[in-house]
């Protein structure tokens, strides 16, 4: 495998058993190289949000196998799961998932407290960073109920970022905002691929944003179509 695959998967297969076995994910084979602006789509029920689950190892109940920078992940004990998750994937969710009871600054940090490879100060120069080029530094000190929608989801992707991730996985990342903040989001997180060589693989059913991507994963009935 060459070196530059950020997730590879050989024969990935998903079953639901509730209420009966249904199969929900195909024998998909994937690859997502470094630096790639990925979206998948496909209509309600075609197991997208589901293969995202599996490629960021929340879900491991499946059969084939997933490698993450070349390394076999399938297996792997759920402490060393949590340590992939934490070091290598940076999540992005319809809803941001800010806690209320930090400002804007502290939500950032938080999954740089939880890996535990900066400083506390680091910490705060790094949020403050990516706050900054998201355009966000002048909000550090808020509260996040004082944010908009757009705001908030812009301090999502800030608090992705903190740990250097190798991969931002987003699940609709623009579903709950109107169209003009959906933009600002696709040309943030389009920004991170080019000014930072950032890989990102983003779920949407929002064809505007998928179009403007480096590439279209088109999912059907738990299989890639093209």
């Amino acid at each position: 495998m060459e070196n530059n695959k950020v997730i590879e998967t050989v024969g990935l297969t998903k079953y639901f058993y509730d209420p009966v076995k249904f199969q929900v994910i195909k024998e998909i084979n994937l690859s997502i190289d470094h630096g790639e602006f990925v979206s998948i789509v496909g209509k309600s029920g075609s197991g997208k949000s589901t293969l995202l689950y599996l490629l960021s190892t929340m879900d491991t109940d499946y059969e084939g196998q997933l490698f993450i920078h070349n390394e076999l992940v399938t297996g792997q004990i759920d402490s060393k799961l949590a340590k992939i998750r934490n070091e290598k994937i940076g999540f992005v969710f319809q809803f941001h998932y800010l806690l209320m009871e930090y400002n804007v600054l502290k939500n950032v940090m938080l999954p740089g407290f939880k890996l535990g490879k900066y400083s506390n100060e680091e910490l705060e120069q790094r949020a403050m960073g990516h706050l900054k080029t998201l355009g966000m530094e002048n909000h550090a000190l808020k509260m996040t109920n004082q944010l908009s929608g757009g705001e908030k989801q812009r301090v999502a992707i800030a608090r992705a970022l903190i740990n250097d991730p190798l991969v931002i996985m987003g699940d609709e990342p623009t579903g709950n905002l109107d169209r003009k903040n959906g933009d600002l989001v696709f040309d943030i997180l389009n920004k991170l691929t080019e000014d930072f060589n950032q890989t990102i693989l983003v779920v949407t059913h929002d064809t505007d944003f998928a179009n403007k991507t480096d590439r279209i994963i088109t999912m059907e009935d738990g299989r890639i179509l093209s």
